[in-house]
């Protein structure tokens, strides 16, 4: 099943993107911001999409405005582009990480037409999409973990524990 917005992760850099009309829809401006180091993020793609339309790319036709949840949850309207849009739009993005993450991009789409091809195919692998939900569960429970795990130490070191008793604890905590 596909979830209808996702993160996905380029070199540690978190890039939005929505399953609309059939094809996956990444936000302009995250790779914008990953390929360029530009303080002023949306200026640089403002003026990115006046000299795509003097080399006569229609952006009106190749970009959408799509509903994608911002870091801290609340949902705006953002410029998007499928797959074959977005790699118009890096072409014209002067950076030494244009190439790699047009490889990365081209690996994304492979991966999804693989899917449809085989369904099972994500199942099998055991990889599961992250939602920004799951995302931000996943960090707080690495935190609570972290936490934990302080605490053990603590007690350990207050109890006189050995490191086979401290291991112990530890994989009872977690659940093992």
């Amino acid at each position: 099943m596909i979830s209808k917005d996702a993160l996905v992760v380029f070199e540690g850099t978190q890039i939005r993107r929505i399953w609309y009309d059939e094809q996956w829809h990444f936000s302009v401006v995250d790779i914008v911001g990953t390929l360029t180091d530009s303080s002023i993020i949306r200026r640089y793609w403002s003026d990115l999409k006046i000299k795509l339309n003097e080399e006569g790319f229609e952006l009106y036709d190749k970009i959408v405005q799509l509903k994608l949840s911002s870091s801290y949850g609340k949902n705006y309207t953002t410029d998007c582009a499928n797959t074959e849009s977005m790699l118009r739009v890096i072409q014209s993005i002067l950076s030494k990480k244009a190439e790699p993450f047009k490889r990365w991009l081209a690996k994304v789409r492979y991966e999804r037409v693989q899917e449809i091809e085989d369904p099972d195919l994500e199942l099998r692998s055991g990889e599961t999409v992250v939602t920004q939900e799951n995302y931000l569960n996943e960090t707080e429970n690495k935190k609570r973990l972290a936490t934990n795990k302080k605490s053990i130490r603590s007690y350990a070191n207050l109890c006189d524990l050995t490191p086979e008793e401290i291991k112990i604890v530890e994989e009872f905590s977690e659940g093992k």
